[in-house]
């Protein structure tokens, strides 16, 4: 069995990386609380392509027949009901 590489955030780059965002998160809320809540809309919205990129990662690997998705599995389901009513 292949050793999985570890997660970036667990390496010294990615612990000192968290350190940093963390630091600069604290004076932010703590000093310029008045330009962030100022473009707080703005930073919502720009979550939203970061958190589409980090978090759907497991795209593209249905490999095994049990390993299809929701989606794919009704897709499948719809159209033999529709095939069935035709």
């Amino acid at each position: 069995m292949a050793s999985q590489k570890p997660s970036f955030w667990l390496t010294p780059k990615g612990l000192s990386a968290l350190g940093l965002i963390v630091a600069a998160s604290y004076f932010l809320l703590i000093e310029h609380r008045q330009h962030v809540w100022q473009f707080m809309p703005f930073l919502i919205l720009l979550a939203c392509p970061f958190m589409h990129l980090f978090m759907h990662g497991g795209h593209g690997r249905h490999e095994d027949e049990s390993d299809k998705g929701a989606y794919q599995r009704g897709m499948e389901h719809g159209r033999k009901e529709n095939e069935h009513h035709h």
